[in-house]
């Protein structure tokens, strides 16, 4: 029993997708904010030209 523990405990087998996907999710978080900000800043540019054409 005690063997089998550590060798669960030496196996990092998981531990390169488990990496990857907290980077993915980090780099999601970063992407929405991103556009977020970018979206925010269109939306007051079209309102100004619209508000300019009339």
């Amino acid at each position: 029993m005690r063997q089998l523990i550590a060798s669960f405990l030496k196996n990092q087998a998981g531990a390169t997708s488990i990496e990857y996907a907290i980077i993915a999710g980090g780099l999601s978080i970063v992407i929405l904010a991103a556009v977020n900000g970018v979206g925010s800043t269109l939306s007051s540019k079209f309102t100004s030209i619209n508000t300019s054409i009339k």
